[in-house]
């Protein structure tokens, strides 16, 4: 499990990833998932790269929004199975330990991170994919996209990398529990209906459309936007009272940014606001 060769650097516009693709275009940054002939499945690599480059993002103020997808028509089949799960059967508890807590770094660096991530699902979203496309801010599914959790399949709890704590809270107990317990596929029109996918489009328009969003979110009030994704993250733990005592504390701060007077100064000239991100 070595290190990436080459580890994140900023301005990400000028950075090549060794294991996904990277653009960056119009504030947007988009992650491909490339390996389409297995379905783009993780690895050791992978997983710390990826990781690194959510925690990169944190020190890339030109970058407002990002969009994860995959490439060949598919999302991501989850661990590869010889290049992960093989060389996990013969590793102790230790070496195991480290495993499973690396993997959980993405879902954490995902969430720290203050972009709102926008997944695009094509086709199979499955296994740590699942957990990639449900650690993201937003979830846009191409019609025929299929999601499972399918650590169970593989003789383990669906209690991995914060699935149990996440999951219902996008879809519900009852139905997240079912998908843990069977690791069945959760179809596009099931997941939209749930509330796991804010809306299903065509195949050939889900990255499209998952870009578009990300570019629209990329010219709102950056830091405003970045509050947001704290608070919600955040009031998990909190007490409705608690809740709305820090959301009066996080909404004076913005109050006193330049994008909150720009967009006073734009309705008073009823013209729209060019936000700047201050």
């Amino acid at each position: 499990m070595s290190r990436p060769a080459n580890p994140v650097t900023v301005p990400l516009a000028n950075y090549t990833p060794s294991h996904f693709l990277l653009t960056v275009t119009e504030r947007v940054a988009t992650v491909t998932l490339n390996r389409p002939e297995r379905k783009n499945p993780l690895t050791f690599e992978s997983y710390r790269e990826l990781t690194d480059f959510f925690r990169a993002c944190a020190f890339d103020d030109a970058v407002k929004a990002i969009v994860v997808t995959g490439a060949g028509g598919n999302f991501s089949s989850g661990g590869d199975v010889f290049e992960i799960i093989g060389p996990l059967v013969q590793m102790d508890t230790k070496g195991l330990t480290a495993f499973t807590r690396m993997t959980g770094d993405l879902v954490k660096a995902m969430r720290a991170c203050p972009q709102p991530i926008v997944a695009a699902v094509e086709g199979i979203c499955a296994g740590a994919g699942a957990i990639v496309a449900m650690a993201s801010d937003i979830r846009l599914a191409a019609a025929g996209a299929k999601v499972a959790f399918l650590f169970n399949k593989v003789g383990l709890a669906g209690c991995d990398m914060g699935a149990c704590a996440i999951l219902p809270r996008i879809i519900g107990q009852s139905r997240a529990s079912e998908l843990l317990y069977t690791g069945r596929f959760m179809s596009a029109e099931e997941g939209e209906r749930w509330g796991f996918f804010s809306r299903i489009v065509a195949p050939n328009e889900v990255l499209a459309q998952g870009e578009a969003l990300a570019r629209e979110i990329a010219q709102g009030p950056t830091f405003a936007n970045t509050m947001t994704k704290r608070m919600l993250a955040m009031e998990w733990a909190m007490s409705v009272e608690e809740a709305i005592e820090a959301e009066a504390v996080a909404q004076a701060l913005c109050m006193t940014t330049e994008d909150f007077k720009r967009a006073f100064e734009a309705f008073a000239a009823k013209t729209k606001p060019v936000f700047q991100g201050n």
